[in-house]
């Protein structure tokens, strides 16, 4: 069942798609009106009377041509008015007692009003409003002060003030309209732009994990081949660290799988996220690897905000990868965790000299002296340029590059606080966690 207010919003609709139609059935409204009221007498009794006079030829036909320009009134307002305003006072100047041509005039005003600025709306309706106004109280048979000649100067100055409103009231709900148009948009680009942070922090988690377990999985796999047959003890162990890698880059792929496969929000892990407090750990599966890492110094005490310290673990594990994957044989690396004011700087350093065909230069001679073949930032790898997002977005810096007299450096600087504006991420969140 159709309710009220629908019913008005489809008549609304409707109007506003047949615009002609209306003002064609408008004009024949007024026409009616302006005939029937130009049988009426004002008199000087008690109110006008019907039946005692009837309209001259000419005052019909300025009826209808009055009433016909009200046809084009949306089209040229102010045409329509001018034409409506000369009638009006044609009927005035030339026929006594006049006939109501001046209905169309008020109509025609009401138009200007509604579809023109304030300014227009004054400097039109005032001298419309003189004008008619004048030609009712100088050429009229009736007193100046008579209530036909004050009607006119009323009704004048009502449709005015009547359009006025309209079009203020229009230009109001189109600013509504508009600046929820406006909020809607700012709302995709919102969600736009926090789907792109999502995967790009995704990349990075995976990034991470991918690339450091695989790492070690296939330096340990490598040992393993080397001494299957002359040292079986060596590859028994080479192979029980293939599967503890293995094990682990499970485990976070299924925290970051079960991450992007929750609907809601995320619920509270049950494991904490990586950070400072395993760096032994992170430090030890590199050992296994044959790569000697030593933690020059760890100032771990007391903890760093959650967000600052994954970002801090993270950067030592890409590091530790990049040294293990490209720095050679008999490379050796350091680790450093050092606070200093409000800020933490995390530096990993290598001794390495790199291997034929995977250093920036490029060639079998082999990268420039103290050159090694850790992807440098605009080679297209990711290593680098994850640890510098992450690092980057916490309001820190980064800085990576070959070391004089011989292999590269990796140094970071972490503010302990988080920037202003930005929330503190809550301290436990998942293996792969980040802070958002």
């Amino acid at each position: 069942m159709t309710t009220l207010p629908s019913g008005f919003a489809r008549a609304r609709h409707w109007l506003r798609d047949h615009s002609l139609a209306f003002d064609a059935a408008l004009a024949f409204c007024v026409l009616v009106s302006m005939i029937c009221g130009s049988f009426a007498d004002p008199g000087t009794g008690h109110g006008p009377t019907f039946g005692t006079r009837t309209p001259e030829v000419v005052s019909v036909l300025l009826m209808v041509v009055a009433a016909s320009a009200l046809v084009l009134r949306r089209r040229h307002p102010m045409a329509v008015l001018a034409a409506t305003g000369v009638l009006t006072a044609t009927e005035y100047i030339f026929m006594d007692p006049p006939a109501p041509v001046v209905m169309s005039a008020v109509i025609a005003l009401y138009t200007v009003a509604s579809r023109t600025d304030r300014p227009t709306t004054w400097r039109v309706g005032l001298l419309t409003m003189g004008i008619l106004t004048m030609a009712a109280m100088v050429f009229g048979s009736t007193p100046w002060y008579s209530q036909e000649n004050l009607g006119v100067f009323a009704w004048t100055g009502m449709a005015s003030a009547a359009g006025d409103a309209v079009r203020s009231r229009r230009a109001f709900v189109d600013a509504i309209r508009e600046r929820a148009e406006r909020a809607e948009r700012t709302r995709e680009e919102e969600a736009r732009r926090r789907v792109a942070e999502e995967r790009l922090r995704i990349a990075r988690d995976l990034h991470d994990v991918v690339a450091h377990h695989i790492a070690l999985v296939n330096v340990q796999a490598g040992v393993a081949a080397h001494v299957m047959d002359k040292r079986p003890d060596q590859a028994k162990e080479a192979l029980a660290h293939v599967r503890d890698a293995s094990r682990s880059a499970l485990n976070e792929l299924r925290v970051t799988v079960g991450l992007l496969r929750q609907s809601g929000d995320p619920e509270a892990p049950t494991e904490p996220a990586p950070g400072l407090a395993v760096l032994d750990q992170l430090v030890d599966t590199f050992r296994n690897t044959g790569l000697p890492v030593e933690v020059a110094g760890a100032d771990r005490a007391p903890r760093l905000p959650s967000a600052v310290d994954l970002a801090a673990y993270r950067v030592i594990q890409e590091a530790l990868t990049n040294v293990r994957k490209h720095a050679g044989a008999g490379a050796k690396a350091e680790v450093s965790v050092v606070r200093v004011g409000a800020t933490a700087e995390i530096t990993v350093l290598d001794n390495g000299r790199g291997s034929a065909g995977r250093r920036p230069g490029g060639g079998p001679g082999g990268a420039p002296e103290g050159g090694r073949g850790t992807t440098p930032p605009d080679s297209g790898g990711h290593g680098l340029l994850g640890m510098r997002e992450r690092v980057t977005a916490l309001g820190g810096a980064l800085t990576a590059g070959p070391r004089y007299g011989g292999g590269f450096r990796v140094h970071a600087i972490l503010p302990i606080e988080a920037r202003t504006g930005e929330p503190e991420p809550p301290g436990p969140a998942a293996a792969t966690g980040e802070r958002r």
